[in-house]
């Protein structure tokens, strides 16, 4: 199976490379409105933004950095395929201007936005970013009233676009071989992820304009989004690639990916990246099957055996619909003129003594 990754070194406001219903699924995390680390790159796009902050005027400005992530949305709406599903992931900003401290609820606007463009919100999902102080509030310290939380957690909006679900053809390898674990599926479809936590990104050899752009999530969250709302076969969008962490998961996960950056410096970060993208692939599934297994060995201590065998690894399963679950492994890459052409193979079972370590 080949899989291709699309990259554009281009503004996603018009992402007129992308077709017209061709995309069954979007990741992304977008510069944060009211973020101090993105305010020059907002200001770049709307120089009345600049004017906002500069006079102290909070919401104006929080309004003008959205208006230019809404012109994104509009291409989404028009890039997903009905019954596509977009899951952004965004923090809410806190910040003073003009003496006045305060939140600005990104979450809400970005939920507002996606509505008005006839997308269904769907149940979403925080997961923790601890912040790098230890202290957990600010204001005034231990006197009331006036200290405030501190803010440790983004969320995963969740959207889908129209009001059906996809449909598949009866029995569609494509979909049943893309299964998840039974407990895989009660970890990963809860609202709070407690055990997925931000990361430092490997960006010592890079130039400071282009580290001071990232805000790369981990890569354990795109990589489950991809396994939670995509089969074999689908194309994933990112249009805010940064340093490639979507692309990363869907070659793990054998999707195609189309990524969308302004900044090309990030291009030579990612083919770092991937220059051990096979052993990640290969080290991600054996982790999985190795997972499921100290779960079987779990419930037989408790005196419960799952029902069903899987069909391509020996292991058995708890539903039937887990049966033909089957991962890929990368076995080879190759650079073309539009990113990447990616050629997996199924994992195979291995003893236990020659899989990698998790």
């Amino acid at each position: 199976m080949e899989t291709t990754h699309r990259l554009l070194v281009d503004d996603s406001r018009t992402l007129t490379a992308v077709a017209d219903d061709s995309v069954e699924l979007v990741v992304t995390s977008p510069p944060y409105p009211m973020i101090e680390m993105w305010d020059d790159l907002f200001a770049e796009l709307d120089p009345a933004i600049s004017s906002a902050l500069e006079s102290g005027n909070g919401q104006a400005a929080f309004e003008a950095m959205h208006a230019q992530l809404d012109r994104v949305w509009d291409e989404l709406e028009r890039v997903l395929v009905d019954g596509g599903i977009a899951c952004i992931n965004v923090g809410d900003a806190t910040r003073t201007l003009d003496d006045s401290f305060r939140v600005y609820p990104n979450h809400a606007r970005v939920t507002d936005a996606f509505e008005k463009r006839g997308f269904d919100p769907l149940p979403d999902i925080l997961w923790r970013k601890p912040a790098n102080s230890a202290a957990k509030f600010m204001g005034s310290g231990m006197i009331p009233p006036n200290a405030y939380v501190t803010l440790e957690h983004e969320y995963v909006l969740i959207f889908r676009n129209g009001g059906d679900r996809r449909t598949f053809e009866p029995g569609a390898d494509r979909r049943y071989e893309a299964a998840y674990f039974w407990e895989e599926r009660n970890r990963w479809f809860t609202d709070v992820w407690t055990e997925v936590r931000g990361e430092l990104q490997g960006l010592e050899n890079v130039p400071d304009d282009v580290r001071e752009r990232s805000g790369a999530y981990p890569l354990e969250i795109p990589y489950r989004l991809l396994c939670m709302y995509s089969t074999y076969g689908d194309t994933v969008l990112d249009p805010f690639w940064g340093t490639g962490t979507t692309s990363l998961a869907a070659m793990c996960a054998g999707r195609n990916s189309i990524g969308y950056e302004l900044e090309d410096g990030f291009l030579d970060v990612f083919a770092d990246r991937i220059s051990d993208v096979d052993t990640l692939s290969r080290s991600v599934g054996r982790t999985r099957l190795e997972r499921h297994r100290e779960f079987v060995e779990r419930r037989r201590a408790d005196g419960e055996e799952p029902s069903y065998e899987a069909s391509h690894y020996d292991v058995p399963v708890m539903t039937k619909m887990e049966s033909d679950i089957r991962f890929r492994e990368v076995e080879a890459v190759e650079r073309t003129d539009a990113g990447y052409a990616v050629e997996h193979v199924p994992l195979e079972e291995v003893p236990e003594s020659r899989s990698d370590s998790a």
